[in-house]
């Protein structure tokens, strides 16, 4: 019998290496075969979902039979057995990714449209016109459940993008429930929690949510879609498929109303691209006017069109100051560093700096602290630097130690900044391994990215 838990396997350790290490044995030299000819052979074809989805899902039933009757498994346990399934996938579906994902136009086109609307209903939509109790409004620890969803599109394998959704629904659960307790009200259901998770997905517009929810679907075992994981994927697919037709009387609005605030939001979304044009063609109208103190005989046609720029260059007190203020949010840098990702061959270089970003509490020792300790402070410098750079406030961080040992850290601190002003101008790519009070209740699955290869892997190449 299968495990009913579909992610046992893959909490237990070194479930990635310990897949990689048994492929490199000489006797799973048929495996490594069989692997590369159906990774091969599938990238040869053109895309079809719905034949592509059966050709994996039977390939991947039929190794893990296989892996049962091999002597490589011989006595392992039903765990070991679910993780070299859970490897298995990883691994062929790494390999397919740029072959599968979002692979044909109406994806994609779908795509860009759940985008766009998501865009423009983020700029007005309020928790109480999808009917959330007072009680269960939280906007700011929502923020923790939005940075989950975010994360979906740094990681190719069906179970990590899965496992970013299952994290969002464990922080909405728990904090509903944190709720319900604090005023003595029934546990939660599906009507407290769908609401939150569509408003908490409506903030976060993850680019390519329906193309991520296809590739789970199609490509994450069914076997191991079961239990927790169903429930909580299930609820992601209505709220995706709610938010595709939200209108106004799903809000609870008036027609004219909800009209008027997506023109309202798309004119905004517009105003702004706008005035980037207009930063971007200031440069040129200084030259014209340099080149018209070089050449009189252009006077007459500058002169007409500096009249035109002038009149056309007036903005009302609120475009001005939208102008000024509007930078990229950190959500913007960490969606752009997801795709930036996306396109590396090795993921795990770009985290080599962080040695503990994989590790368990049991691996540490006494001689971390140290090393942990530099690290975090490394840390809060760039995330108070990036968010000075981005006109945000930083968050205040909970004082553990005393007030002079804090003062004397912030010096240590500021000795540094010169040093390292180069190094934080460019780094915008946020600790994905940080803490929050909810932590201690939501269990996040810590999934591996690195991108091994089998024995003599050079020969393949995905398409």
């Amino acid at each position: 019998m299968e495990n009913s838990d579909p992610f046992a396997s893959s909490t237990a350790p070194l479930t990635w290496h310990d897949f990689l290490e048994r492929m490199r044995q000489p006797s799973a030299a048929d495996f490594v075969k069989a692997i590369k000819s159906f990774i091969v052979s599938f990238s040869n074809n053109a895309p079809d979902p719905e034949r592509d989805s059966a050709a994996v899902q039977e390939f991947l039933a039929n190794m893990e039979m296989a892996f049962r009757a091999h002597p490589l498994w011989a006595g392992c346990s039903e765990e070991e057995l679910e993780s070299a399934g859970e490897g298995l996938e990883k691994y062929v579906m790494t390999k397919l990714y740029t072959r599968v994902f979002a692979s044909v136009p109406d994806d994609a086109k779908l795509d860009e449209q759940l985008f766009e609307k998501i865009s423009l209903v983020q700029q007005f939509i309020r928790p109480e016109q999808l009917d959330i109790k007072t009680t269960f409004q939280n906007e700011t620890s929502w923020l923790l459940a939005q940075k989950e969803l975010q994360k979906i599109n740094m990681y190719k394998a069906p179970r990590d993008k899965l496992v970013c959704i299952l994290n969002c629904c464990k922080v909405i659960n728990n904090l509903l429930l944190n709720a319900s307790i604090a005023s003595n009200e029934d546990p939660p259901g599906a009507d407290e929690f769908l609401p939150v998770l569509i408003y908490v997905t409506l903030k976060a517009n993850p680019p390519q949510l329906h193309s991520n929810l296809l590739y789970i679907l199609r490509y994450r075992r069914q076997s191991r879609m079961v239990a927790e994981a169903a429930y909580f994927f299930t609820n992601m697919l209505s709220a995706e498929s709610f938010i595709s037709s939200i209108n106004a009387e799903s809000l609870s609005m008036d027609e004219r109303e909800f009209e008027m605030n997506m023109e309202s939001a798309r004119a905004l979304l517009s105003g702004l691209s706008s005035d980037l044009d207009g930063v971007l063609k200031e440069p040129q109208q200084k030259s014209l006017y340099s080149k018209k103190e070089k050449d009189p005989s252009i006077g007459s046609d500058l002169s007409l069109l500096s009249s035109e720029a002038t009149s056309g260059a007036k903005l009302e007190p609120h475009a001005k100051d939208q102008l000024i203020t509007k930078v990229p949010s950190i959500s913007d840098l960490e969606n752009k560093g997801a795709a930036m990702l996306l396109k590396e061959d090795q993921v795990s270089l770009a985290f080599r700096e962080y040695p503990y970003l994989y590790a368990n509490v049991g691996d540490l020792t006494v001689n971390d602290v140290e090393d942990l300790l530099n690290h975090y402070k490394q840390l809060v410098f760039k995330h108070v630097c990036l968010s000075k750079g981005l006109g945000v406030p930083a968050p205040p961080l909970p004082l553990s130690i005393s007030q002079t040992q804090g003062q004397k850290h912030a010096e240590t601190m500021k000795d540094s900044v010169d040093t390292r002003a180069a190094e934080v101008k460019d780094n915008t790519l946020k600790d994905i391994g940080s803490t929050n009070d909810v932590s201690n209740q939501v269990s996040l699955f810590e999934v591996e990215t690195s991108e091994s290869k089998l024995p003599q892997e050079e020969a393949v190449e995905p398409q």
